[in-house]
């Protein structure tokens, strides 16, 4: 089993220690703070007995789980493992500074990872003397729970490092994908729209919050609703993942983020975390009702579905991942209720093309173009998956 180092102790950090402990891995938790260390330990302890109490592991299971991690403060103390995994802030340059910090600890056949959810990889990779070794293994949140991982190779990236990395990841019990080192990779790229397009929406007066959330959960079948789903996240962390992925793709307008989300992380309403976001979480409360419009809900399903297809599309066609990869990336490491190519298909081809022309027409706006891909397969007559 290779010993795994996992670099920061944050929630990411501690989940991903669960996991490759889980998988029967010798894990060292690093981090350079003793009282995060300490929390990490806590909440590890606890996230066991509840499994325990719940029959989902036995005693002896969590025991071994919470033995094989070992707690440090000292980076030096990682010198003999074979994988390191980064879950430190999304700061590019902090991310680069400890890969500097950690080439000089481990040996040269330790594979470094970073779980960066949308920073360029070969940035990262860049600055190791041994670049070849570096790739993105990119975790969701809860990562015990979520059963995607997104496996980036940068441009430096040696293939037998990512069949390394792809192999040890299943093995884990994990659906991997690999994704080309670009913007918000798969995941956090063509999600966008599920948020911004619903943003749109309301900031045009269409629909308020709840009306959307009733829409998308009710008749699109999402397990949350986007601003729901965003109050969850955090608005903070939410907006600077699009605010991020707009700047990395040169301000394309499709990735443009909302000023009614800033306003939100200006005014300290991050969401449930801080007691309010688009809806309010103090005890007792009140929050309006949606308005349960079916015909008006529709519309507001189609309308962010095609936005999401429209994005698929287009990782498909400029090769970010394969066409099996996007599906199961949707589907699996955000839950949506099909994957949106086939979601393309069953509504028709032709069908999104004109939607996305009408919306083009109505605004005069790059953010509604359509993916050639998809003008390409409704003037063949074909789908996706045929």
């Amino acid at each position: 089993m290779i010993k795994t180092g996992i670099i920061g102790s944050g929630a990411m950090g501690t989940g991903i220690a669960q996991v490759a402990a889980t998988a029967g891995h010798p894990v060292l938790l690093y981090d350079n703070n003793p009282d995060a260390l300490s929390r990490a330990r806590q909440s590890l302890e606890n996230v066991m007995k509840r499994l325990v109490e719940k029959g989902k592991l036995e005693t002896e299971s969590a025991e071994g789980i919470l033995q094989r991690i070992e707690y440090v403060n000292n980076l030096y103390a990682c010198k003999d493992i074979g994988l390191a995994i980064e879950a430190i802030v999304e700061d590019l340059e902090i991310k680069k500074g400890v890969f500097e910090q950690l080439e000089d600890v481990v040996s040269e056949g330790c594979i470094l990872a970073s779980n960066t959810s949308s920073l360029s990889i070969a940035s990262i990779a860049a600055a190791c003397k041994k670049p070849e070794r570096v790739l993105g293994i990119h975790f969701f949140n809860p990562a015990p729970l979520m059963k995607l991982v997104e496996i980036i190779p940068a441009i430096q990236t040696e293939p037998e490092v990512l069949a390394q990395s792809l192999g040890l990841i299943r093995s884990w019990g994990k659906t991997a994908v690999v994704a080309k080192d670009t913007p918000g990779f798969i995941v956090n790229r063509v999600a966008r729209p599920f948020y911004g397009e619903a943003l749109r929406i309301l900031e045009e007066g269409l629909a308020d919050a709840p009306t959307i959330d009733w829409a998308m959960t009710e008749l699109g079948g999402f397990r949350m609703g986007p601003f729901t789903l965003m109050d969850y996240i955090g608005h903070d962390v939410n907006y600077t993942v699009t605010e991020t992925v707009f700047q990395s793709f040169f301000f394309d307008p499709r990735y443009k983020p909302a000023f009614t989300q800033k306003r939100l992380v200006e005014a300290g309403y991050l969401g449930r975390k801080s007691g309010r976001g688009f809806y309010d979480y103090h005890h007792g409360a009140p929050n309006p009702e949606p308005r349960q419009d079916k015909k008006l809900g529709s519309q507001i399903v189609w309308r962010i579905v095609v936005m999401l297809i429209n994005e698929a599309a287009d990782a498909l066609y400029w090769n970010i991942a394969s066409r099996n990869d996007i599906e199961l990336a949707m589907t699996h490491g955000v839950n949506y209720p099909k994957g949106l190519l086939r979601w393309a298909d069953e509504s028709g081809i032709a069908h999104c093309v004109e939607t996305l022309d009408r919306l083009y027409d109505e605004y005069r706006e790059d953010r509604y173009r359509c993916s050639p891909l998809l003008r390409k397969l409704a003037r063949e007559g074909r789908g996706f998956f045929s």
